[in-house]
């Protein structure tokens, strides 16, 4: 059980506080954003997050879970049927709380709290799909060559003082060329040489 939380309630009672931040968490799921207190943010945080959390399994159970807490049908559905599924992928961090300048009247910190865009995961599942699938490309494609390897050559050091432009062509050439490749029978008696 968590501990009870210390000092002044937000409202003036128990009760009225838990109806309070059921309709803030009733709004923020029909609005997908509020404007309130710092305060009231913080404390409702917690509430949408466990009603997101139900929405992900979306069993009956569940279902009458949040409907303890969510009275309005309406609101309950929207939650189980769009705002569940689409934070599928997401384990945590539901909602993002934005501090915004301070109240007219009484001066009182404000802030928006409003759920997160799922955007972000899914890129980063798509980009992690795809490192995976590129690795996977490239295993696949350094067995699929079953030649022996060519040592690449080390490139050749021309003296450009003594050598004359038709010897550096000649040579640059040379090294371009590939060698052609031993036949079987050689290579099997450089093999047994070694």
């Amino acid at each position: 059980m968590p501990t009870p939380t210390k000092g002044p309630r937000l409202a003036s009672s128990p009760a009225h506080e838990r109806l309070m931040l059921a309709n803030l968490a009733t709004a923020l799921f029909e609005h997908g954003a509020i404007t309130t207190t710092e305060a009231r943010a913080k404390r409702v945080r917690p509430l949408a997050e466990r009603m997101i959390t139900f929405a992900k399994r979306g069993d009956l159970h569940a279902r009458r879970q949040v409907m303890t807490v969510i009275r309005d049908k309406s609101v309950v559905h929207l939650l189980f049927e769009e705002i569940g599924p689409r934070f599928a992928t997401r384990p945590g961090g539901y909602t993002r709380i934005t501090k915004i300048g301070p109240r007219k009247g009484d001066n009182a910190p404000m802030a928006v709290i409003e759920l997160c865009e799922p955007l972000a995961e899914q890129v980063v599942a798509e980009a992690s799909a795809a490192t995976k699938r590129a690795a996977k490309e490239k295993a696949a494609a350094a067995p699929a060559k079953s030649e022996p390897a060519v040592e690449a050559e080390a490139p050749v050091e021309v003296d450009v003082a003594e050598a004359t432009e038709p010897e550096v062509a000649a040579e640059a050439a040379e090294a371009t060329e590939p060698e052609p490749a031993a036949a079987p029978d050689e290579a099997a008696e450089d093999a047994d040489k070694a």
